[in-house]
């Protein structure tokens, strides 16, 4: 599995001389499987980018999209993504159960005169709900997803991939917090994680900051590395990096949680994550 980060950033896009580094759009991953199908985690700005090359590279664009929620930094992109726009292209939906809803919503909400001067119905491409990772699994080509819900306002899902013996966990727009609602406390999570090769988590506070930020559904460092730590997994990816955070304060957090890893005698693997970096599984 290959995957490659056209979004890494949280809460609105910011482009400009200060995130050049790890990156301006908001939430999009794309997945390369083994057997050479895409798969594409949220609808972020970061999309606009990825739906161009998929054109250029292939007439027919025969994807999956998974959303981890609706909120504007992971749907904004949505009606930028050239593929909508072809009628060859075959876009497969599935995630959190509000996700359709949410997607039509970037086209027109119904409760003014519409955001896009294209209409959701006009689009060319087929797209198709499935509505499988509220259930259980979703299998795609011998890949199994699984879901876990957020504790992020409004809610969400996290995604588990596990493909010829490796897992990678995708985990954004979470806040772990001892006090958090039933069955969304670190320790569910660390078992959700437990032994991922990749975890890639929300990460977007300090522990300074957190106080300030209760309940808006993210994360500050030192909690995620305790996470990492307690699951044992073996790389660690920071996402979902805040708005007001220059490339120098996202670096500085990267080695703070590095500290906090060596002082706790492991040698896991930290990164943030970077757009258009790739991680190979």
């Amino acid at each position: 599995m290959k995957i490659r980060f056209w979004g890494t950033r949280g809460s609105i896009p910011v482009p400009g001389k200060n995130t050049t580094l790890y990156g301006g759009n908001t939430t999009c991953l794309e997945l390369t499987l083994q057997s050479g199908r895409k798969v594409i985690i949220d609808a972020g700005t970061g999309i606009r980018a990825l739906g161009e090359k998929l054109v250029s590279d292939d007439e027919h664009v025969d994807i999956y999209l998974l959303m981890t929620h609706i909120h504007w930094d992971h749907i904004l992109g949505f009606p930028f993504f050239a593929p909508l726009y072809e009628p060859s292209t075959r876009i497969r939906i599935d995630g959190y159960p509000t996700c359709m809803k949410g997607l039509r919503s970037t086209f027109d909400s119904k409760m003014g005169d519409g955001f896009f001067p294209i209409k959701f119905d006009e689009i060319k491409a087929e797209v198709k709900y499935l509505d499988h990772l509220k259930q259980g699994e979703l299998e795609i080509d011998g890949t199994i997803i699984e879901s876990v819900a957020l504790q992020h306002p409004q809610g969400g899902f996290g995604f588990r991939f596990r493909e010829r013996g490796k897992t990678l966990v995708f985990i954004t727009d979470n806040e772990l917090r001892e006090d958090a609602w039933e069955g969304r406390k670190p320790e569910g999570y660390a078992e959700f994680s437990e032994n991922a090769d990749i975890l890639i988590h929300d990460c977007q506070y300090t522990p300074q900051e957190i106080d300030r930020r209760e309940g808006w559904g993210h994360s500050d460092y030192q909690s995620v590395v305790d996470l990492a730590l307690r699951a044992q997994v073996k790389k660690l990816v920071l996402f979902h990096h805040d708005p007001s955070r220059k490339d120098s304060g996202v670096t500085a957090i990267k080695s703070q949680c590095e500290k906090l890893a060596k002082a706790r005698n492991s040698n896991m693997i930290i990164e943030a994550a970077k757009e258009e970096s790739e991680l190979e599984l």
